[in-house]
């Protein structure tokens, strides 16, 4: 239950609903306590040589307006409390997002994407419930119960200790139910965490799922994750059924035992009968709240396991953290150093980059090639500062790269990365992320549309573009599908150049378009690349061959370095990387020869 007290900050906001909620649950229990009082003075009324029908008229208004007032302020009290815990849920819901937005790479490497969709759905969900119903029903069953308790020990003392007796053994019940429903509620989560992961996956990765005819056993593994979400809810509802039985058994005992003595009062003398039924009315109205009681807990019980499922989440911190007096970026001209880097993985040992030193100025272009895991696109994500190195600096301007916000940063660089990442959007807007296409200083024409245009062409998209039957404004589907590999690079590439960015970073991000495209986007690159601090990274020679200098990565370290004519003069892993991709050009051509005959 403790975890529930990090949700309290976000009552602040709604304090005026919740008081105002809690007066009408005082007065919807007050006029609900009011009837059984009238009808008692109704039936005792009955009794009397001097009754009326204007008596017992006046009688039935009251228990009727008492109805009617008490049934406005449950109304009140419910519309309060419960929209209450609906704002409450937003806002919870909307600090998640926000704070996954603010964690990097290294939480994301340890944690799974449908373990975060369920946190930020089921258990924000099961949250709401124990700050809205949950909460009303407290505050309710403990009004409820003073005022019946308070009734019924002005009618018959002796009859409300007898009633008390069974109820003894209330309060270990609800404490040993509790305990089993959060431990119950904690294991579904979790394997709906696991569950939201799988199905996640499995529509990501549907194409090769068909591609390897995987369908049915992947049909099988849902199956089987299914049953065990099955089975556990299974043991939760079990214990549910036998918690609210073993209340009703509690409080049926008690009904008993007050029937049986009470009838004995009314034979004697002690009490009127109009004392007895009014009190029968009271019990009733005590046992429900004990009733309530069991549910409440439940709600509680799932809403902290929930709650303590989202403060994990929510406590994590990024290791990539904004400094306190962050470094100013303007007139940033974009000379990058890094010295003596090294950086190894979090949570693994082997040293990914070791020793890199080199400098690149403002409008340089330099190439980082080299062979699969070299760490390439690991010394470039330093440079985003997706990671801070383990070992040396990189520096900005002479500033190392931690003295600056990350946000400010990245606002100054345009990422090209390996994965083609699109959103379910126009493409307009998928070029134009981050801009405001509604400002008309983005451009020196004025027109924010003529942005988005030329940073296609030069990406040598704008063609394909114009031939979709709404041209810009064309929604992709999910990722892109309804582009192809190279389109779909072409749009990242185009994306970048129209932030119009400090420093170019193209990394491996025309692999999947032809080499005749790649050279063409290059060459209509090259004015752009002139005004900026320029990176490429390539399998292809192709690419980097008229990069100012070209770094050759190998293991982790800078193995050679130089112009392409320079690396090509060594004759060494440069040249032997061109002379195996011109090899395989070869037989490529020839295998198409051949298959054209």
């Amino acid at each position: 239950m403790g975890e529930l007290r990090s949700i309290l900050p976000y009552f602040r906001p709604y304090m005026r609903s919740f008081y105002w909620g809690i007066v009408c649950v005082f007065f919807a229990n007050l006029f609900q306590a009011a009837g059984p009082y009238f009808i008692k003075l109704s039936i005792d009324g009955l009794g009397d040589a001097r009754v009326s029908g204007t008596r017992i008229g006046t009688y039935a208004g009251l228990i009727v307006l008492t109805a009617l007032i008490g049934g406005v302020a449950r109304y009140g009290m419910r519309e309060l409390l419960n929209g209450m815990s609906r704002r409450i849920e937003c806002d919870l819901r909307n600090n998640f997002f926000r704070h996954l937005l603010r964690l990097d790479a290294t939480f994301y490497g340890s944690i799974r994407t449908g373990d975060l969709m369920s946190r930020a759905t089921n258990d924000t969900l099961a949250v709401r419930m124990a700050v809205g119903p949950a909460i009303m029903y407290t505050v309710n069953t403990a009004v409820s119960f003073v005022l019946a308790l308070a009734l019924m020990l002005f009618l018959s003392p002796k009859l409300t200790l007898y009633a008390m007796i069974p109820m003894i053994v209330l309060p270990p019940t609800v404490l040993g139910f509790g305990r089993i429903v959060h431990r119950r509620f904690e294991e579904i989560q979790e394997q709906f965490s696991s569950l939201s992961t799988f199905v996640q996956e499995n529509l990501t990765g549907v194409r090769l799922i068909r591609a390897y005819t995987q369908e049915s056993e992947q049909a099988k593994q849902f199956d089987a994750f299914n049953d065990d979400y099955r089975r556990k809810n299974m043991n939760l509802v079990l214990t549910a059924g036998a918690f609210h039985p073993t209340l009703m058994l509690i409080s049926g005992a008690a009904m008993v035992l007050v029937t049986w003595l009470g009838a004995l009062e009314v034979i004697a003398g002690a009490m009127t009968l109009g004392d007895f039924v009014a009190f029968g009315f009271y019990l009733a109205l005590l046992i429900w709240p004990m009733i309530a009681l069991g549910w409440v807990v439940n709600l509680y019980q799932r809403g902290s396991a929930s709650m303590g499922r989202l403060n994990k989440i929510l406590n994590a911190q990024p290791v990539v953290v904004v400094p306190e007096k962050p470094a100013s970026l303007e007139g940033a001209s974009g000379r990058i150093e890094f010295r003596d880097v090294s950086f190894t993985y979090p949570q693994t040992e082997r040293e990914v980059l070791s020793g890199i030193n080199f400098t690149a100025a403002p409008g340089e272009t330099v190439a980082i090639v080299g062979p699969t895991g070299s760490g390439k696109s690991t010394l470039i994500g330093l440079l985003a500062r997706v990671y801070d190195p383990t070992g040396g600096q990189v520096l900005l301007d002479g500033v190392p790269l931690s003295d600056y916000d990350p946000g400010d940063l990245r606002l100054r660089i345009g990422m090209v990365p390996q994965d083609s990442f699109l959103f379910s959007d126009t493409i307009a807007d998928n070029i134009g992320l981050g801009l405001d296409l509604n400002d008309p200083l983005l451009s020196e024409s004025g027109r924010p549309a003529d942005v988005l245009v030329t940073a296609a062409r030069l990406a040598q998209l704008h063609d394909q573009i114009e031939e979709f039957p709404t041209g810009y404004g064309t929604i992709l589907g999910e990722r892109g599908i309804n582009l192809s590999g190279g389109q779909k690079q072409r749009a990242t590439l185009a994306r970048a150049i129209a932030r119009d960015p400090l420093i170019l970073v193209l990394d491996d991000s025309l692999s999947a378009v032809d080499t005749h495209t790649e050279a063409q986007i290059l060459e209509d690159l090259r004015q752009v690349m002139n005004d900026r601090t320029s990176f490429i990274i390539s399998h292809r020679v192709s690419a980097v061959m008229h990069a100012d200098r070209i770094l050759v990565l190998d293991a982790g370290t800078i193995a050679e370095r130089g112009t392409h004519i320079e690396l090509l003069a060594a004759d060494g892993t440069y040249a032997r990387l061109l002379r195996r991709q011109l090899l395989e050009e070869v037989l490529e051509s020839e295998i198409a020869a051949v298959a054209g005959e």
